[in-house]
């Protein structure tokens, strides 16, 4: 029997000495399903002078998946979309098109120590989706399903597994699951999706009898259902869907085809000129974030 396929996430610096971990994409592999990005934050303690705010950026072609453990961010888009993230909701942004978003620290949070601990991942659209229209949708922490199974919880955040099915539209078959083991409990993970992959949270586990180390994701064998198992409890996320093929990626932009990134690439240079000048005139294909448009992240140097 071969071992299956381990990635160890490497270390990103979003600014600010705000540090993530990211799984996807890798070298081994660039996606799960359709899931191509998979960054986990946390758990940190922000202290009151720090500064994790995002500021308004530009995607393409993709789906934005936020889930928080703990702590909260405030999000706002083109579209007009206001939203307080919190823990336990699932917060999908679909950028078809194009959108813009920023993702700051709530005013009540402002100066404040507290904690933030959280994932986030991007799906890729299926290619005769990504001209649609930008969207968010936000569904309250209470309105996930989720059951126990014997000493496991879960909660489908995104698709069906254990008789639950999550109110989440998605635009390809996708899964989402968040687990957690009571220590010395196990459970069964099903055959619920084309491709799975298993991510470490907090613990160590075993799939079957065998070692997964926390914050390392593990895929999963297409057909089969494992035994997960925790001697001293554990929360894992397990992710997967219907492969959607090879997509091209550069900066916050995913796409079917390079010269929809180059276009993007064009059109984010005209709304950073834009924003610079001072001119009050729309924000060209992306729009602008109602009530967060002084702002914006450059677009890295471009590669010609």
């Amino acid at each position: 029997m071969t071992d299956p396929l381990t990635l160890t996430p490497h270390i990103k610096d979003l600014g600010g000495g705000f540090l993530v971990r990211r799984s996807l994409p890798s070298a081994q592999r660039q996606a799960i399903g359709p899931f191509l990005f998979f960054d986990h934050f946390g758990p940190i303690v922000a202290q009151p002078d720090d500064n994790h705010d995002v500021r308004p950026h530009p995607h393409i072609g993709l789906a934005t998946v936020t889930y928080l453990f703990e702590g909260a961010m405030m999000h706002r888009d083109s579209t007009g979309v206001v939203q307080r993230i919190e823990p336990g909701a699932i917060n999908w942004m679909t950028a078809g098109r194009g959108i813009v978003h920023s993702e700051r620290t709530p005013d009540d949070l402002r100066g404040t120590t507290h904690r933030s601990h959280g994932l986030q991942l991007w799906c890729a659209l299926p290619a005769e989706r990504e001209a649609d229209a930008p969207r968010f949708q936000h569904i309250a922490a209470e309105d996930i399903p989720e059951a126990t199974l014997g000493g496991a919880s879960v909660r489908v955040l995104v698709g069906a597994a254990y008789g639950l099915r999550s109110p989440v539209a998605t635009l390809s078959p996708t899964l989402y699951v968040d687990i957690r083991l009571a220590p010395g409990a196990s459970i069964e993970l099903p055959d619920a999706a084309a491709e799975r992959a298993l991510y470490g949270i907090d613990h160590g586990c075993t799939l079957d009898g065998r070692q997964v180390e926390p914050c390392t994701m593990r895929l999963l064998e297409p057909g089969t259902t494992p035994r997960l198992e925790a001697r001293d409890g554990a929360r894992v996320v397990m992710i997967g869907g219907a492969p959607l093929g090879h997509r091209y990626m550069l900066w916050n932009f995913v796409a079917s085809r390079k010269e929809l990134i180059e276009q993007a690439e064009d059109d984010w240079d005209a709304y950073a000129a834009a924003v610079t000048s001072g001119s009050d005139a729309g924000g060209g294909p992306f729009g602008r974030v109602p009530g967060d448009a002084s702002e914006f992240i450059p677009l890295p140097p471009r590669r010609r």
